[in-house]
């Protein structure tokens, strides 16, 4: 399947760290879905530059992280395009950003940033250890699925 028609999905955390593994979590979910070919999902961990080229060879692009936004909780925000960007180079509310906004600059410095682009964002309540989410982080996974999935659906409409 060629990358230049693909969403790629990529799960970012570190899964022994609570609620900072939400988007492994999340990744997990949506592979149990029945997925259309044109998603492919990476578990992108703690990020690094060595995912430049499964995000330089996709279309399109949804990072899934726990993001420390002074919401409520598990509460779920979807930053899209120049404001994923806004939200990347912005005060750090991850500890994943940094190597998010990293591999992003370099995928425009190259001239591969996805057409689309966006972070799907959980609030965490705790990045203790720990190999399972708290139940409001647990809780949000259904919707982040949903969001994963409404927005490629978004974006395959508009391509079409």
């Amino acid at each position: 399947m060629s990358g230049e028609r693909s969403t790629l999905v990529l799960g970012v955390g570190n899964s022994l760290l609570s609620d900072d593994g939400v988007g492994l979590h999340v990744l997990d979910a949506v592979r149990a879905r029945d997925l259309p070919p044109d998603i492919l999902l990476c578990d992108g961990g703690t990020i690094g530059l060595a995912l430049l080229g499964e995000v330089a060879a996709a279309a399109a692009l949804i990072a899934v992280d726990a993001c420390n936004m002074g919401a409520a909780p598990g509460e779920l925000r979807v930053f899209e395009g120049v404001a994923m960007d806004a939200m990347l180079r912005g005060t750090k509310r991850s500890a994943h950003e940094v190597a998010l906004a990293d591999l992003l600059d370099a995928a425009r410095l190259t001239g591969a940033l996805p057409a689309h682009r966006a972070l799907v964002a959980i609030q965490p309540v705790s990045t203790e250890w720990g190999l399972e989410p708290t139940p409001e982080v647990a809780a949000a996974v259904p919707l982040a699925v949903d969001a994963v999935m409404h927005l490629h659906r978004t974006w395959s409409l508009t391509d079409a």
